[in-house]
């Protein structure tokens, strides 16, 4: 079986156990700063990215020719790839590493922007956007894993929640406005090409720079290079990521792994118990809060219009709904720091479920709509952030990669379909089909949720064990620098 010869990773091996005091012990210092900062701008310019179709549709459309399906397929194609790259830079990213995959993932978005930009015609502007597709969805989910990977138990949860305050929360905030700068600052026909390149240039220097950034030590950790691994915990001990004259401290000992052999990655282990009662419930749920987002994002606008606002206004006021976005994502951050992650999910999906309904009941003018709109995507950015917070602990580091990209691809998969769907009830029973849909959705969330473990103080590991626990026994046989690594 695909478990033998494993190295012991619940809470009672030894490396684990060190591991888990030397990130307690480090906390949160400069090193982890920048390498957040790094990781940050290339979601960002991700989230942007994925909104470009959308702001330079209308140009394509009066240039190019294109029907609105045009503009829709060239979505499905961007969302369809993200699926397949995320779930790709997942089992890659198990058995090469997670620094690799990065780099690799923004290279891909590079080349794909720099192809969009130079794209003769629809065809190839096609395959240029599946490219794209390819990077920006394994951008995301390695990002999220590296990021739960490189902190302590505490900080982890807030980590991985700024990813998405960058994407989802500030990326869709800001992308029509990034859209307009570039329309402004180049105008003409040809001003689509210049955002596609404004957007492959900055991630060629995010390239350069995640040169300094290491791989994860709870990855080089579970492939028995304990060496490097404690060489990367002592530059995040440092503060620095480019620290002068480091000393290596020997954080983790290796006088217990003369019998153990580098775990093995594994993906079938996803469809296995325990993990495929952890995978299937959450990958509903982010299916259904997808669906409910990209939902909004792409017809929010049309509502406005039917309700005989012009277009100008309708952006303007899809742009303030998703002010609550923003707030959503950092809230989600801050949550994840001090509280369960199975409470901030159902209470929010409750609450996501009721600001909904009162879009419908209670938005009798304008004001209403969009201070319930807006309430709406704070706690759809709340549970979307929530959920990355919580996937990469559901899985150990030999199968993590691949067990967060099977989960956020399906909720790119639903970008492909729901929309479509809440478009239909839209146009046949108005906003009462639209968000009454939406509030079915939320009400799923919250049952799947309810399937799923709580993680929250737990090893990433071995969910029975405490990540934190006190270990004075384990201290003493493994000698004193891991015991004062516990004082």
């Amino acid at each position: 079986m695909a478990a033998e010869n494993m190295v012991p990773t619940g809470g009672s091996s030894p490396v684990i156990r060190q591991l888990e005091s030397a990130f307690t012990k480090i906390g949160v210092t400069g090193a982890h700063k920048q390498i957040l900062a790094l990781v940050l701008i290339g979601c960002l310019f991700d989230s942007f990215e994925q909104n470009t179709i959308g702001v330079a549709g209308p140009i394509l459309k009066e240039h190019w020719g294109l029907t609105g399906t045009d503009i829709g397929f060239l979505n499905t194609i961007t969302f369809g790839s993200a699926a397949i790259g995320r779930l790709l830079s997942g089992i890659l990213g198990d058995r090469y590493g997670r620094r690799v995959m990065l780099t690799i993932n923004l290279l891909l978005f590079t080349i794909g922007s720099a192809a969009c930009a130079m794209a003769p015609n629809f065809t190839m502007l096609c395959f240029a956007r599946a490219i794209v597709g390819f990077g920006v969805g394994g951008e995301i989910s390695t990002a999220v894993t590296m990021l739960s990977e490189f902190c302590s138990p505490k900080f982890r949860g807030t980590a991985a929640g700024l990813v998405n305050v960058g994407a989802g929360g500030f990326g869709n905030f800001l992308a029509p406005a990034f859209g307009l700068l570039i329309f402004t600052l180049f105008p003409g026909e040809n001003s689509w090409r210049w955002l596609f390149a404004s957007l492959a240039l900055p991630a060629l220097l995010v390239v350069f720079y995640r040169r300094f950034v290491p791989e994860t030590p709870r990855f080089l950790a579970s492939k028995n290079r304990i060496g490097e691994a404690n060489k990367v915990l002592s530059i995040l001990a440092s503060g620095s990521l480019k620290s002068r004259n480091l000393v290596v401290h020997e954080y983790l000992t290796t006088d217990h792994m003369t019998d153990e052999a580098p775990e093995k990655s594994d993906w079938r282990e996803l469809f296995r118990a325990p993990f495929i009662g952890r995978t299937i419930p959450v990958a509903i749920a982010i299916l259904m809060s997808y669906g409910a987002q990209l939902s909004v994002l792409t017809l929010m606008p049309v509502i406005f219009v039917s309700m005989g606002y012009t277009l100008s206004g309708s952006l303007l006021y899809s742009m303030i709904i998703q002010s609550g976005s923003v707030l959503g994502a950092i809230a989600a951050s801050m949550f994840g720091y001090y509280l369960p992650r199975k409470k901030v999910l159902t209470v929010g999906a409750a609450l996501a479920c009721l600001a909904a309904v009162s879009i419908v009941t209670l938005g009798t003018n304008i004001y209403l709509v969009l201070l319930f709109g807006a309430i709406f995507q704070f706690f759809v950015l709340l549970l979307n952030t929530s959920i990355w917070i919580y996937a990469p602990e559901l899985f150990p580091t030999r199968i993590r990669a691949f067990g967060v990209a099977l989960i956020l691809a399906t909720g790119s998969a639903a970008g492909s379909f729901v929309p479509t769907i809440s478009g239909m009830l839209f146009d046949s029973y108005g906003m009462v089909g639209f968000f009454g849909l939406a509030a079915g959705m939320y009400a799923v969330f919250a049952f799947c949720i309810q399937l799923g473990p709580e993680t929250y103080g737990r090893s990433m590991e071995d969910l029975s064990q405490p990540a934190e626990a006190d270990q004075p026994k384990v201290a003493q046989q493994q000698g004193p620098v891991a015991a004062e690594l516990r004082t």
